[in-house]
Protein backbone atom coordinates (compact mmCIF):
# COMPACT_ATOMS: atom_id res chain seq x y z
CA UNK A 1 0.00 0.00 0.00
CA UNK A 2 1.47 2.96 -0.84
CA UNK A 3 -0.63 6.62 -0.26
CA UNK A 4 -1.02 9.79 -2.13
CA UNK A 5 -1.83 13.40 -0.53
CA UNK A 6 -4.50 15.52 -2.92
CA UNK A 7 -6.96 17.82 -2.52
CA UNK A 8 -10.75 16.68 -2.10
CA UNK A 9 -11.79 18.57 -5.27
CA UNK A 10 -8.64 16.49 -7.06
CA UNK A 11 -10.32 13.12 -6.32
CA UNK A 12 -14.08 14.33 -6.92
CA UNK A 13 -12.23 15.20 -10.60
CA UNK A 14 -10.86 11.92 -10.76
CA UNK A 15 -13.86 9.82 -10.15
CA UNK A 16 -15.72 11.27 -12.83
CA UNK A 17 -13.02 10.49 -15.72
CA UNK A 18 -12.03 7.23 -14.05
CA UNK A 19 -8.02 8.26 -13.85
CA UNK A 20 -6.20 10.43 -11.62
CA UNK A 21 -3.14 12.36 -13.06
CA UNK A 22 -1.39 15.31 -10.81
CA UNK A 23 0.41 17.95 -12.33
CA UNK A 24 3.68 16.55 -11.89
CA UNK A 25 2.77 13.71 -14.42
CA UNK A 26 3.20 16.43 -16.74
CA UNK A 27 6.34 18.31 -15.83
CA UNK A 28 8.46 15.69 -13.68
CA UNK A 29 6.34 12.17 -15.74
CA UNK A 30 5.30 10.45 -12.56
CA UNK A 31 3.21 11.04 -9.76
CA UNK A 32 4.90 11.39 -6.00
CA UNK A 33 3.58 8.95 -3.77
CA UNK A 34 5.07 8.08 -0.23
CA UNK A 35 4.87 5.57 2.64
CA UNK A 36 2.51 5.74 5.36
CA UNK A 37 5.63 6.35 7.41
CA UNK A 38 6.92 9.53 5.12
CA UNK A 39 3.51 11.13 3.44
CA UNK A 40 4.35 13.53 6.26
CA UNK A 41 7.21 14.56 5.21
CA UNK A 42 6.59 16.11 1.46
CA UNK A 43 2.67 17.07 3.03
CA UNK A 44 4.00 19.82 5.88
CA UNK A 45 7.05 20.95 2.82
CA UNK A 46 4.25 21.40 0.15
CA UNK A 47 0.71 21.89 1.59
CA UNK A 48 1.58 23.11 4.85
CA UNK A 49 -1.76 24.62 6.65
CA UNK A 50 -3.76 22.84 3.92
CA UNK A 51 -7.19 21.82 5.12
CA UNK A 52 -8.86 20.41 1.74
CA UNK A 53 -6.41 17.22 1.38
CA UNK A 54 -7.33 13.77 1.67
CA UNK A 55 -4.90 10.63 1.30
CA UNK A 56 -5.22 7.90 -1.62
CA UNK A 57 -4.37 4.86 -0.27
CA UNK A 58 -3.58 2.80 -3.27
CA UNK A 59 -2.80 -0.88 -3.92
CA UNK A 60 -0.07 -1.14 -5.72
CA UNK A 61 -0.86 -4.56 -7.75
CA UNK A 62 -3.95 -2.46 -9.02
CA UNK A 63 -1.79 -0.41 -11.13
CA UNK A 64 -0.87 -1.00 -14.46
CA UNK A 65 2.95 -0.94 -13.39
CA UNK A 66 4.39 -0.83 -10.49
CA UNK A 67 5.52 2.23 -8.79
CA UNK A 68 9.68 2.64 -8.88
CA UNK A 69 11.06 3.49 -5.97
CA UNK A 70 13.90 6.52 -6.43
CA UNK A 71 15.26 8.86 -3.99
CA UNK A 72 13.15 12.12 -2.92
CA UNK A 73 14.64 15.68 -3.61
CA UNK A 74 16.20 16.93 -0.42
CA UNK A 75 15.90 13.45 1.24
CA UNK A 76 17.88 10.43 1.27
CA UNK A 77 14.79 8.56 1.96
CA UNK A 78 13.17 6.16 -1.49
CA UNK A 79 9.58 6.92 -2.17
CA UNK A 80 7.69 5.32 -4.75
CA UNK A 81 7.02 7.13 -7.95
CA UNK A 82 3.68 6.30 -10.17
CA UNK A 83 4.57 6.71 -14.04
CA UNK A 84 1.00 7.27 -15.44
CA UNK A 85 -2.35 8.02 -14.02
CA UNK A 86 -3.86 5.99 -11.21
CA UNK A 87 -6.81 4.13 -12.12
CA UNK A 88 -9.50 4.96 -10.00
CA UNK A 89 -10.06 1.46 -8.82
CA UNK A 90 -6.31 1.09 -7.80
CA UNK A 91 -7.54 3.56 -4.74
CA UNK A 92 -8.79 1.18 -1.86
CA UNK A 93 -9.74 3.87 0.71
CA UNK A 94 -9.42 7.66 0.81
CA UNK A 95 -8.85 9.45 4.32
CA UNK A 96 -9.03 12.50 5.46
CA UNK A 97 -5.86 14.29 6.35
CA UNK A 98 -6.16 17.86 8.43
CA UNK A 99 -3.23 19.52 9.30
CA UNK A 100 -2.04 19.55 12.65
CA UNK A 101 -2.66 22.97 14.74
CA UNK A 102 0.91 23.91 13.67
CA UNK A 103 -0.08 23.72 10.40
CA UNK A 104 2.67 20.76 9.50
CA UNK A 105 1.01 17.60 8.68
CA UNK A 106 1.82 14.00 11.00
CA UNK A 107 1.68 10.60 10.07
CA UNK A 108 -1.54 9.35 9.14
CA UNK A 109 -3.03 7.75 12.38
CA UNK A 110 -4.58 3.88 11.81
CA UNK A 111 -2.01 3.58 8.52
CA UNK A 112 1.42 3.57 10.41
Amino acid sequence: MILHFCTATAWAAAQRTGDYTADSLATEGFIHCSTAAQVHVPATMLARGRTDLVLLEIDESRLPEPPRWEPGEGTDMEFPHVYGPIPVHAVIAVHPYPPEPDGSFAPPKGLV
